[in-house]
């Protein structure tokens, strides 16, 4: 499906963090053109905002994964997660392009100033939570922070099935987790993109494997899709998996591996294919619940910017090779 006049112009009438990804990846334009405009991230729209958001001592909303005023507030009047604090929004910025460059001396800042909810451990350090140190990791190597730790990390904390899950650390679960996997990878993924560092890559792919083993979506044990999650599109996804989630990793893993997609991927090709609207949009899900600093797309049931940016990505890699086309 071509996608219409209409709906290329929507998406190039976006906030720059959406656009040079749509002049990159989907029109392939000159390198100088999605640059130019990447560079304009960090000082209008939603990364200039948020970047404004951040405290003097380096962190955002006084705490690391928490707001400061989290702990002790009544959960009725802070439903859901918060995605307000440092490390949900270090997650955007990074995400949406913004050059560290822009965050100055943050890395320093956080080191001195900003430590874990969990047992007051030191910021770039990580925790015991696969999830944080996946965020962290990434985080880390692009703002140039010392990250040795987590380096270490991933491969001695991951379990014997192929995976991570962020519960195992409690002994609540040895098997693992779709969400904690996903974020492990992407993650390692990052590290090494930022680094050039390939010490993780084998790690990596023995997590992506665990993935492709259930084509993305299914239990293995009863080939039965895994949950909900899979379908539910939606930005920002935080740390939620998805079949479209996912398949964007395996497209930015592929570039950077210089492989093919692998056939493994073709049931959740079909899934993403099947959230596709006429027009060739994706609609949003439902959002996350819990507060955020302002809105970066659509209301749920409306067309998202997001989803398809990356559903076209994702599409057009995969029909790029009979592998994979669904």
């Amino acid at each position: 499906m071509a996608m219409t006049t209409e709906v290329m112009a929507w998406l190039l009438d976006s906030d720059p963090s959406v656009r040079w990804q749509v002049e990159r990846d989907v029109l392939h334009a000159p390198a100088d053109v999605w640059r130019s405009t990447r560079s304009r991230v960090s000082t209008e729209g939603f990364g200039a905002a948020l970047l404004a958001a951040q405290d003097p001592d380096g962190r955002w909303d006084g705490g690391a994964h928490f707001p400061g005023d989290f702990f002790g507030t009544d959960e009725a009047e802070q439903p859901g997660q918060p995605w307000t604090a440092t490390s949900w929004s270090l997650n955007q910025l990074r995400e949406w392009g913004v050059d560290a460059v822009a965050l100055g001396d943050t890395a320093e800042r956080l080191a001195r100033n900003c430590r874990w909810e969990y047992d007051d451990m030191p910021f770039w350090g990580g925790e015991v939570d696969v999830c944080i140190n996946a965020f962290t990791l990434a985080n880390g190597a692009w703002l140039g922070a010392d990250v040795s730790r987590l380096v270490r990390w991933f491969p001695e904390h991951r379990l014997a099935d192929g995976g991570w899950n962020c519960e195992a650390e409690e002994g609540d679960s040895v098997r693992s987790s779709f969400h904690s996997t996903l974020n492990a990878v992407r993650g390692m993924l990052s590290y090494e993109q930022s680094t050039g560092d390939t010490s993780l890559r084998s790690t990596r792919h023995a997590g992506e494997e665990y993935l492709l083993r259930r084509q993305l979506a299914f239990r293995a044990s009863t080939g039965e899709l895994v949950d909900d999650f899979v379908t539910h599109f939606v930005y920002p996804s935080r740390y939620r998996y998805s079949a479209l989630t996912a398949l964007d990793h395996f497209r930015d893993a592929a570039l950077t591996d210089g492989t093919s997609p692998d056939p493994r991927i073709r049931e959740a090709v079909r899934l993403v294919r099947g959230a596709r609207e006429a027009d060739g949009t994706w609609l949003q899900g439902s959002p996350l619940r819990g507060r955020t600093w302002f809105a970066v797309d659509a209301a749920e049931g409306e067309p998202s910017r997001w989803l398809t940016l990356i559903g076209t990505r994702v599409l057009d890699w995969s029909d790029g090779h009979d592998a994979t086309a669904a």
